[in-house]
């Protein structure tokens, strides 16, 4: 009985925070925690579970729930959630890689902890802790360089810069990331959708332009370098929060419930209204609900095994 209300006191707190995720009601700044993140191939997905002294690590089957591989690592950490519509980020493409974050407790924070951790055992490989208000970004393909955002304002979440860390150096590149036609605008908004491109070389960032017109940033991962794409069309719509990314054969679309708004060739970067329906299903790639709760089951499952076996272990 009372692992089984354990469960439900488990799901019950994942549905409440990825509710109010969906509404828009917890920032990227305060919300750190995704409730899981997809394997490249799709057949496994990555979940974290806070536990006394530390945080439980699952790559789960996605359609049995099967635990492919568990670790542990000392503190709070989580999978990172990198745009309001609740997109997590941290995987690299090549599936080697996986990056977790300190939840946020406090705005602004001195330190930001960030782990690296093997993403086919789930063992740690290194903990670092970036001096300054951070939240991770992105990852190139092969994990070898992250991607942070860096608050640069304890009053104004929306003026940051992007930074390159260099795994292999262990640190963070002295010049932040820059659109190098336009080296001296200022970026600014919040961050309201994400999209990657099928080899994971490029992260696109939707932004609400914090008050000027909304854009889109596209991040090089393998270049280290960055393009930002004004999308003046979208100035004043009342409805930015619910706009979302779609990838496309060779183009990105910005689409509403209903259309899409805008079409951007990821070739060019050439901007185009496209007002026709969308097909995107309106999940931005998010897992299913019985995923959800298969992962969820399967992380308390072990958390619960790690428990026992830590009253059972002699003194």
């Amino acid at each position: 009985m009372r692992t089984h209300f354990l469960f439900l006191s488990v799901l019950l707190a994942a549905v409440a925070v990825s509710s109010a995720a969906e509404a828009g009601k917890l920032p990227v700044l305060t919300v750190d925690t995704a409730a899981g993140l997809t394997s490249p191939n799709g057949a496994a997905r990555y979940a974290t579970l806070q536990e006394a002294g530390g945080t439980v690590v699952l790559r789960v089957a996605r359609n049995s729930g099967l635990v492919f591989a568990s670790g542990f690592i000392g503190g709070d950490f989580t999978i990172p959630v990198v745009a309001y519509d609740g997109s997590a980020g941290g995987l690299s493409r090549d599936g080697s890689t996986l990056v977790l974050v300190r939840p946020r407790a406090a705005v602004p924070r001195v330190n930001t902890p960030f782990a690296i951790l093997d993403a086919r055992t789930l063992r740690v490989r290194s903990v670092t802790t970036l001096r300054g208000d951070f939240s991770f970004d992105a990852i190139s393909p092969d994990g070898s360089t992250l991607f942070f955002i860096e608050y640069l304002s304890p009053d104004d979440e929306t003026e940051y810069a992007v930074r390159a860390y260099d795994t292999q150096a262990g640190k963070l590149l002295a010049e932040p990331i820059v659109d190098k036609t336009e080296p001296d605008e200022d970026m600014g908004g919040n961050p309201l959708s994400r999209a990657a491109s099928a080899d994971g070389r490029w992260a696109y960032t939707l932004y609400d332009g914090a008050g000027s017109a909304p854009f889109v940033h596209a991040l090089d991962t393998v270049g280290r370098e960055a393009h930002c794409i004004d999308l003046d069309a979208l100035a004043g719509r009342d409805d930015l929060p619910d706009l979302r990314l779609r990838r496309g054969s060779g183009s990105l679309a910005v689409v509403s419930a209903k259309e899409r708004v805008v079409v951007i060739d990821t070739a060019t970067f050439q901007v185009g209204e496209a007002g026709r329906a969308s097909s995107g299903d309106g999940t931005n790639g998010r897992w299913p609900a019985i995923g959800v709760l298969v992962a969820l089951l399967a992380t308390t499952a072990v958390s619960l095994i790690i428990r026992r076996r830590r009253r059972l272990s002699p003194v």
